[in-house]
């Protein structure tokens, strides 16, 4: 078994600090989401660890729940895009013909289509909820998954174990799920982290531009917009979150490079 390095066990713990503050933040937020507590912009202190906002909030507070925001939606989106871009890809390696064809072609034209740019088009005519944040930024997602499993069962397909299960009568869905999936798992397991990262991006970005989280409500994006006019004054309020968003990036990525090796070690394929 591969023990994790050094750098791994950092990554694992940060990582699952950041989780445990998502989960916990009702219990670890020393004020309310929207709680005005003092002067705008109240340097660190015994009483504001990181200071206040804008308006007066404390910023930790609003750091733990923007966190436990971001992480959600990012976590739930990137659930969607592998969901479905995963399914969708193996099924179009082994069916092929037309339907290959025609969902390859809808990709490509989807992909042609900068991502940001397509999802304000969507979310400026639609209610800004989160779950039309997580299925939005799935959907749009599951087109990069979908290229990649894709193209991952398409050299997985002529491998002689799944001609043999073809042979047998095994349908589609027994060898999407039974010989490609296991299989493809290690790449897959690798992109997770990079799509997920891209995810908290995505949000971060779609908050800052007003069309992701709305207020009262808190993520990280939106702490840097609310907060962005204060870096004139060298208030550093609005580094915060992209400070996190850089942390945990990193971290995840750790976590992510040890598991592909572990998965690559431990497994190398049924047609070995």
């Amino acid at each position: 078994m591969t023990r994790p390095s050094f750098a791994t066990l950092v990554g694992m713990i940060i990582t699952s600090l950041f989780i445990l503050a998502a989960i916990f933040a009702n219990v670890l937020a020393p004020y309310g989401l929207a709680e005005i507590v003092g002067d705008a912009w109240e340097p660190s202190s015994s009483e504001f660890l990181l200071g206040t906002d804008s308006i007066g909030r404390d910023l930790l507070s609003r750091m733990i729940y923007g966190g436990r925001t971001t992480i959600l939606v990012a976590a739930a989106a990137t659930a969607v895009s592998f969901l479905t871009g995963s399914i969708l890809g193996f099924t179009a390696a082994v069916v092929g013909g037309w339907f290959d064809q025609i969902l390859s072609r809808f990709v490509d034209l989807v992909m042609s289509i900068p991502p940001l740019i397509l999802a304000l088009v969507i979310l400026s005519v639609m209610p800004t909820t989160i779950v039309v944040l997580i299925v939005v930024m799935g959907l749009l997602d599951s087109t990069r998954v979908f290229r990649l499993s894709r193209a991952v069962a398409v050299d997985i397909t002529v491998m002689d174990y799944v001609e043999a299960a073809r042979l047998r009568g095994e349908g589609t869905v027994w060898i999407v799920f039974r010989e490609i999936l296991p299989n493809a798992l290690s790449l897959l397991i690798a992109e997770l982290g990079l799509r997920f990262i891209f995810a908290v991006l995505f949000i971060s970005t779609l908050s800052f531009l007003g069309l992701g989280v709305q207020p009262p409500a808190a993520d990280w994006g939106g702490i840097v917009k609310e907060n962005k006019d204060g870096l004139v004054y060298g208030i550093s309020a609005a580094l915060m979150p992209t400070i996190a968003i850089a942390v945990l990036a990193i971290s995840v990525n750790l976590v992510a490079d040890w598991a592909l090796n572990r998965t690559s070690s431990l497994k190398g394929g049924r047609g070995a």
